[in-house]
């Protein structure tokens, strides 16, 4: 385990985010697919729908993460504040 507890929590949330949106890509493409499964789901265009608003949610967790704790921006302003703090 490393020594940066701060660096570890982002990567495991990227991975962790990046993870559910494979998931939920996958129940699309399964859907899509295969007509075996179109028995189960009366709604089949709601439960697609559903997959893309969980998809969504991820993405912008992603986002938001890459944006505001991962860029070189905030690494370097990171370490201005230790420095002068």
């Amino acid at each position: 385990m490393s020594l940066n507890f701060r660096e570890d929590l982002l990567k495991v949330s990227e991975k962790h985010f990046e993870a559910q949106i494979e998931k939920h890509r996958i129940n699309v493409e399964v859907l899509l697919e295969n007509n075996v499964g179109l028995a189960d789901h009366a709604d089949i265009m709601g439960t697609i729908e559903k997959e893309f608003m969980i998809i969504a949610e991820y993405d912008d967790k992603l986002s938001v993460l890459k944006k505001y704790f991962m860029s070189d921006a905030v690494a370097v302003t990171k370490k201005k504040e230790v420095l002068n703090g």
